[in-house]
């Protein structure tokens, strides 16, 4: 009998500029941070990949191998490739960041009714995450899209 898919399906953005297997590589880790993707859950088939998305199998196999080589899953001959490790936080931590997620749910859509696209929403974002997360100190919240060299002009 075989071991059940979990249920992660990859879309494709052929018009993203990021490489078709990267896309699958920043999903499937995006579907364990989540939880979506579990340590023993088995991911998709090439050949289910290749169906559902029409990119080339060895794309898929680039993907699962890079994957692989970071130690997230593993390739069982004859089995399909399972997931090895999760990556995020606590086991709990989907009902720790639940209050989190509707916060950003709610900003999400308050963003979109301003008329954000969602590349836009996206860069504000991360453009916050890098100065949130900065580590050189000189980076706080008020620094979103200062220049670097601008603070050492000063």
């Amino acid at each position: 009998m075989a071991a059940e898919s979990a249920a992660v399906e990859f879309r494709i953005d052929r018009r993203s500029g990021v490489a078709t297997y990267l896309q699958i590589v920043q999903q499937t880790k995006q579907a364990l941070r989540l939880g979506v993707l579990e340590p023993g859950d088995r991911l998709p088939t090439a050949r289910e990949v290749v169906e559902a998305t029409a990119i080339n199998p060895n794309t898929v196999l680039k993907a699962y191998r890079e994957l692989e080589r970071e130690g997230l899953v593993e390739a069982r001959r004859g089995l399909g490739t399972f997931v090895r490790r999760t990556l995020g936080g606590a086991p709990d931590a989907t009902a720790a960041d639940a209050p989190l997620r509707t916060e950003l749910a709610d900003w999400a859509r308050r963003a979109r009714a301003a008329g954000l696209e969602k590349d836009d929403v996206g860069a504000l974002f991360t453009a916050v995450l890098d100065s949130t997360y900065s580590t050189n100190g000189t980076n706080g919240p008020d620094s979103v899209g200062r220049s670097h060299e601008g603070d050492q002009e000063r």
